[in-house]
């Protein structure tokens, strides 16, 4: 009797526990939901914020019909907090407050840059939240799932690989399946579905393949027959890599699958050949596939190609650039300057207008959802729902890890899209059935219900879990049960289904609540990994919006840059005889078009400015002064310049006079080539021109042509010298007291030398000559002797010192002109660029190689006693209000050869167009000299080339010409061209313009 008394006691205090336990597990799961309304709540607070100042900047009166979105928003996710209450009280607190301040925020942001697609997204924003509802009334417990895991399993690998069959490519990457005039990314609900798949097969097969180890010296490596999933998951991501183009996708679903792996084994070995798989599957792809190739090219240097390949994410550094730390304002950066800113880079205009800060925000708002889905999964009862959990966790949170380090030139980018923000239909949907399922995980989680069922329990009662299971049928687990009496069934409320095993038969630290605590351990370390790949994310963006912005906003290809200045007055580009090249004319909305009056007057010279195309030339050099930022030529434009104030900008004043430039591109006109008129005194540019040209009025016709009218052949194009540069090695050989112009040398048609043939032009024998004349009548054997007794270093350091190797100009841009490294070259090349000819085949480039500005710069060397100057265009800069602020100074090269020597080489190049090869560059009353240059340049087609100085006795003019051959006979030309502009240049120059 007092047996059957003991039992009914025991009975009616489990029932009270029972009723304890519940009522507390209730009072719990309502103290979370009060706390999750007061989140959202709070949440709704910058959401609204937001919203209001877009509404504003957008021009539109504040109201309540203009908050529509924000306010339905809101009370979608408050509907969805009150079904939370009946579907899962003792949810995760906090994860839908985050979800729908990040939705919020994304969807502001879609309505300011794509208006017109707002109105889908809002729709598939409310249908996801309700997806998400849906996924909770359904889908009640992970363990009645987990029997369905290869079904699963299954039909995610069949959804994620069945674009590659059936699917449109789309930018690049084959993602779309359409039916009818609708299309979506099964690929999105393929991640959800491996998901749940690996979660549940871990579950099954965690202790295994914990243990399931063979040592190979000092590591412990795991069995090939535990690898094979790793393998088949590696497998799946080449797949995709090639068939599908999604390399986005495969590092996902490799790095959540790697992720899911360790947590469940806690083997950091798996994680180890993990990397060692990912590292060769990324090798292979890289050289196997172009494509792939192409997004790791243009991550390390997008600026190689900033107008193609490269274009979407250099147009995204500019617009993080102008962000700063607090942005520029919602609707009033240039963020829609990014090719598809909506979907992939939409994290970029978030920067752009909610600057470092705003930016930051989004960042750690994700760094909290991964947070706080770790910690649903350490509250799962379930090794199912934990593992499930986790993985979710991770996609969401390594997915936004990978845009945003994409958008951000961190990583590659991958074409991923930016979990609740990104514009899409499919991803949202998927995201929100994430969210619904980690809220059913965190519901299903231990709690302090359990907590007072174990309270009489032992501390050996923990080792309960290691043989058991939750099954009825299992005589062991009844036994157990009724061995460890209240405290077994306490502890088996924590214990259960897929913790407590024993199909295995294995007893490790991977089971029971030892597993559980091990578990704990590893989602802490989890969560720090993740905080850290988040803080380099932040890291990485401060550095890309404030301590490299500076550098990418004065970059002249920046349109942003170039777009903001349309509302400054963009100072004048104006020649030296006063006549206006270029100029802002003001519009009827305040912005200012830039004009430039005289066509294509000294187009190259004088560049252009395009938000398309960025900027070149002066417009590009001297971008700063012209927009107004470098002024300090009085108290007040200092002041308004270090504050940043904008100001109308400052003239530039160049050195090219119109009518000589005038001049200069009539005679070019029907041509092929380039001319450059330097003040050989000063290196002052007076004229400059490269033909063909191009108008600014047809820049995207010639931007986009295949012509070559953008290359400005003066300072961009290299030529073979030909016989102009015999002047180089006749004041090399003269210099160095080698020789003097009397010095005889024979002069044979053809010339042995260092085992190979020096030949003159056409065969002429001139038999024997003295310097003076080999120069006059252009000898290659005579000069071919004259370079070889100097050798290949000195005639290597004499050409450097003229100008080779180095870029050439104070205030543009020019190529280097090349020698070859004088240890590289035979007797026989050495002999050959005496002459002017590169034929070397080494290492470094054949030379000689000349810039047609090179050239001008060495005869204005000789015209100038031996003195080279550094070139220049920019004369002087004026201020708004005329004030001449600064006048550029001529900078000297060095002294390259001796007054006597270059009174030597003078006289020379007098002998060559008044008796030589250079008599068609002669001008009537004035004595010229010069020397002629023909450049053999493959085909049967030689270039003619003519450098010169004028008046021989007073130089105030040194010209250089270079006439391409086309196919066509120029022999000759480019010295009858000399002769008018030397002509025309002179008799201006007469008249008091263009000294």
């Amino acid at each position: 009797m007092r047996k059957k008394h003991r039992q009914m006691a025991r009975d009616t205090s489990g029932q009270s526990s029972d009723v304890a336990a519940r009522t507390f597990e209730e009072g719990h799961g309502f103290q979370r939901r009060h706390t999750e309304l007061f989140l959202l709540i709070l949440a709704a607070i910058p959401v609204l914020l937001l919203h209001c100042m877009f509404v504003v900047t957008s021009g539109n009166q504040l109201g309540p019909e203009n908050l529509g979105v924000p306010l339905g928003l809101f009370a979608a996710f408050a509907a969805a907090h009150v079904a939370i209450r009946k579907l899962a009280p003792a949810a995760d607190p906090a994860i839908l407050p985050i979800v729908f301040m990040l939705s919020g925020v994304g969807i502001t942001y879609l309505t300011r840059l794509k208006p017109e697609l707002a109105v889908n997204q809002v729709i598939w924003l409310f249908l996801s939240v309700a997806t998400m509802v849906a996924v909770l009334a359904f889908a009640r417990n992970f363990e009645r799932l987990a029997e369905y895991k290869y079904t699963i399993g299954i039909v995610g690998v069949v959804l994620l690989l069945l674009p590659a069959v059936i699917g449109r490519e789309i930018s690049g990457s084959k993602l779309w399946i359409y039916i009818g005039g609708f299309g979506f990314q099964p690929g999105e609900f393929a991640k959800i579905l491996i998901v749940l798949f690996l979660a549940f097969y871990l579950a099954t097969n965690r202790e295994a393949l914990s243990i399931s180890m063979r040592r190979v010296g000092p590591f412990a490596v795991p069995r090939l027959r535990m690898l094979l999933p790793l393998l088949v998951m590696w497998g799946i991501s080449l797949l995709l890599v090639v068939f599908e183009r999604d390399l986005g996708s495969a590092l996902l679903f490799f790095v959540f699958f790697v992720i899911m792996l360790y947590v469940a084994t806690g083997r950091v070995s798996y994680v180890i050949v993990s990397f060692l798989l990912l590292a060769i599957g990324g090798t292979f792809c890289y050289f196997a596939f172009s494509h792939v190739r192409n997004r790791v090219n243009i991550w390390i240097d997008p600026w190689a190609d900033a107008a193609g390949g490269g274009y979407q994410i250099v147009q995204s550094l500019y617009s993080l650039a102008d962000g700063g730390l607090v942005g520029t304002g919602i609707g009033k950066g240039l963020p829609t300057y990014v090719p598809v800113v909506e979907s992939d880079f939409i994290f970029t205009a978030i920067a752009e207008e909610s600057g470092l800060l705003g930016g930051a925000a989004v960042l750690i708002g994700f760094l909290l959802l991964g947070v706080r889905g770790f910690a649903t999964a350490a509250r799962a009862k379930s090794d199912s729902s934990a593992f499930a959990a986790v993985g979710l966790t991770s996609a969401l949170c390594f997915q936004a890890f990978l845009i945003v380090g994409g958008v951000t030139k961190l990583l590659p980018l991958t074409g991923v899209t930016l979990p609740f923000m990104s514009q899409g239909g499919t991803s949202l949907l998927a995201s929100f059935i994430i969210v619904g399922l980690l809220l059913r995980a965190g519901d299903d989680g231990t709690g302090h219900a359990t907590e007072l069922k174990m309270a009489g329990g032992t501390a050996g009662s923990a080792l309960l879990g290691t043989t058991g299971t939750t099954d009825s049928r299992d005589a062991g687990a009844n036994a157990t049960g009724e061995l460890m009496g209240e405290a077994g069934r306490g502890i088996s409320g924590v214990v259960h289904g897929a913790n407590v095993r024993g199909r295995f038969n294995i007893q490790s630290a991977e089971s029971g609540v030892l597993g559980r605590v091990a578990l704990g351990k590893r989602l802490t370390a989890l969560i720090t990994v993740f905080s850290l790949l988040f803080a380099v994310l932040i890291a990485n963006l401060t550095y890309v919006m404030q301590i490299d912005s500076s550098r990418v906003q004065s970059l002249p290809n920046n349109n942003h840059t170039i777009a903001k200045s349309a509302y400054v007055q963009r100072g004048a580009i104006v020649t030296s005889d006063g006549v206006t090249l270029a100029e802002s004319l003001q519009q009827s909305d305040g912005t200012y078009l830039r004009a430039y009056p005289l066509g294509t007057l000294a187009s190259h010279t004088v560049g252009y400015i395009s938000t398309q195309y960025g900027t070149s030339g002066i417009e590009a050099t001297m971008n700063e002064t012209l927009t107004g930022h470098a002024d300090y030529s009085n108290w007040r434009s200092a002041l308004y310049s270090l504050a940043g104030v904008q100001v109308s900008g400052s003239t530039v004043s160049l050195t090219i006079n119109s009518q000589i430039q005038k001049a200069v591109e009539q005679a070019l006109e029907g041509y092929t080539g380039a001319i450059v008129i330097l003040n050989p005194q000063t290196g002052a540019v007076i004229a400059k021109a490269s033909s063909p040209t191009y108008s600014n009025k047809d820049l995207a016709d010639v931007v986009g042509g295949t012509g070559s009218q953008m290359l400005d052949r003066a300072t961009q194009a290299l030529y073979a010298p030909g016989s102009t540069f015999k002047t180089v090695t006749l004041a090399a050989a003269l210099d160095s007291d080698l020789a003097t112009l009397e010095t005889e040398y024979e002069a044979p048609s053809s010339l042995e030398i260092g085992g190979a043939a020096v030949t003159n032009y056409n065969g002429n024998d001139y038999g024997t000559l003295s310097l003076k004349d080999a120069i006059a009548l252009s000898s290659n054997t005579a000069l071919a002797q004259v370079g070889n007794a100097l050798g290949a270093s000195k005639l290597v350091s004499y050409a450097d010192a003229f100008g080779f190797g180095s870029e050439l100009g104070l205030d543009f841009s020019c190529r280097a002109s090349l020698m070859p490294v004088a240890g590289e070259m035979t007797e026989w090349e050495t002999a050959w660029a005496a002459c002017g000819q590169p034929v070397g085949e080494h290492t470094s480039p054949a030379g000689p190689q000349v810039t047609v500005m090179q050239n001008a710069v060495i005869a204005a060397a000789i015209a100038n006693g031996g003195v080279a100057m550094n070139p220049y265009v920019v004369d002087h800069v004026l201020s708004p209000e005329g004030t001449q602020v600064n006048t550029t100074q001529p900078k000297s090269l060095g002294q390259v050869i001796s007054a006597d020597a270059s009174a030597g080489v003078k006289e020379a190049m007098l002998a060559c167009v008044e008796e030589g090869s250079g008599q068609r560059a002669q001008v009537s009353g004035t004595r010229v000299a010069g020397k002629t240059g023909t450049a053999e340049v493959g085909d049967g087609n030689a270039n003619s080339l003519f450098i010169g100085f004028a008046p021989y006795d007073s130089p105030t003019l040194a010209i250089s010409i270079c006439v391409e051959s086309n196919g066509t006979d120029v022999e000759g030309e480019a010295a009858s061209i000399a002769g008018r502009v030397i002509a025309a240049t002179l008799s201006i120059q007469a008249a008091g313009a263009g000294n």
